[in-house]
């Protein structure tokens, strides 16, 4: 969003206090999905080198109050600033970035055009539903072919069958744990968002509450 400076008797025009406001709020929401990327935990029935974070719900809650791009932004900005502390050389946070895109982009859409609690609803689902298809692809062509350069397939795959010896492949693997796994990510973000949104949405957006 660009910044108009205006001539308004001295002061800040409207249009730039918005512009200031909607980039303060980006990176804020950005910041803290950064901090959130770290407290990740592990999950029942899953490998132990899969791990569970909530960094996404900022990123929701901004493509709710500020739009879509806004929501696409924060995913953008906190991957860019994890880089410095990659282990995967930024594999591992463009994976992240297009799996984020796929969450929020769809549920601030669909917001935008249905403005009120059921379009908030049916949006982040959609957009849950996006991420975990998502995944399969992001996963088999982009994720585990760079874990294969630390961890042998057969390895990675060992793992999964571990814990349910029906898995032979890769791409089993993904439908049977990753996609579910990621389903119930977004899920959380979507509870959590749901539970929040109406208190800070003000703050966020400096207008009256939505999503009644």
């Amino acid at each position: 969003m660009s910044i108009n400076i205006e001539n308004n008797g001295g002061g800040v025009s409207p249009r730039k206090k918005i512009n200031i406001r909607y980039m303060a709020t980006v990176g804020l929401l950005s910041a803290l999905s950064t901090v959130l990327m770290y407290i990740e935990f592990s999950v029942p029935f899953m490998p132990a080198f899969i791990k569970c974070d909530v960094s996404d719900l900022p990123a929701l809650i901004a493509s709710f109050s500020l739009g879509p791009i806004a929501g696409v932004l924060t995913q953008l900005l906190k991957n860019l600033l994890h880089l410095p502390v990659t282990t995967t050389s930024g594999v591992g946070e463009l994976a992240n970035f297009i799996l984020g895109a796929a969450f929020v982009l769809p549920a601030g859409i669909i917001y935008r055009y249905v403005k009120n609690k059921k379009g908030a609803l049916i949006g982040s689902l959609v957009g849950m539903l996006a991420m975990a298809a998502a995944s399969f692809p992001v996963n088999l062509f982009i994720t585990y072919p760079f874990y294969t350069n630390f961890m042998p397939l057969e390895a990675i795959i060992g793992a999964y069958s571990a814990i349910n010896p029906a898995v032979d492949s890769l791409p089993e693997a993904l439908l049977m744990f990753n996609v579910p796994f990621t389903a119930a990510k977004g899920l959380i973000s979507v509870i959590i968002t749901f539970l929040v949104y109406k208190r800070i949405s003000p703050l966020l957006r400096g207008k009256p509450k939505s999503l009644k």
